[in-house]
């Protein structure tokens, strides 16, 4: 699919990897300090950016081929996703994932990558847009350092 061309005053489109990891929730620090240990993940005036959504269920069957013993039925094993963007400015996408690889608890980890399209603010524009949250009182997720 080709990424539609972006050109505006608002925003600097920048192309690069999405990538998804499906992890165990217990395993998924040791896993964003082994990409950190590659790449910044920067993200704009920002670094050390990731998304972790909440609990849902992977289930696999294993088909005995490698390392586990082959399962009648699928099981199951609470997961989150782990995603991140690699900017053209970011270490090597086989650096990071390797990193992923090492210090990933499974054999064979899902790990999705796609090519992605994001967008990054034009600094000091919009500054006085009464929704930022620096214009209005403080909401509860705001971090206190923003305050």
């Amino acid at each position: 699919m080709k990424t539609p061309e972006l050109k505006t005053g608002r925003f600097i489109p920048e192309d690069g990897l999405r990538v998804t990891v499906q992890v165990p929730e217990t395993h998924v620090q040791r896993i964003v300090d082994a990409v950190l240990a590659v790449s910044t993940l920067k993200y704009g005036d920002y670094d050390r950016v990731t998304f972790q959504t909440s609990a849902g269920t992977q289930s696999f069957r294993s088909l005995g081929s490698g390392r586990n013993a082959a399962t009648e039925a699928a099981v199951e094993v609470p997961c989150v996703e782990l995603s991140f963007f690699l900017g053209r400015e970011d270490a090597g996408a086989a650096q990071v994932l390797e990193s992923v690889y090492a210090s990933h608890p499974y054999e064979e980890p899902v790990i999705y990558v796609a090519p992605s399209l994001r967008t990054l603010h034009i600094r000091g524009m919009d500054e006085d847009n009464p929704n930022r949250f620096w214009n209005s009182a403080p909401e509860d997720w705001v971090p206190d350092a923003h305050r």
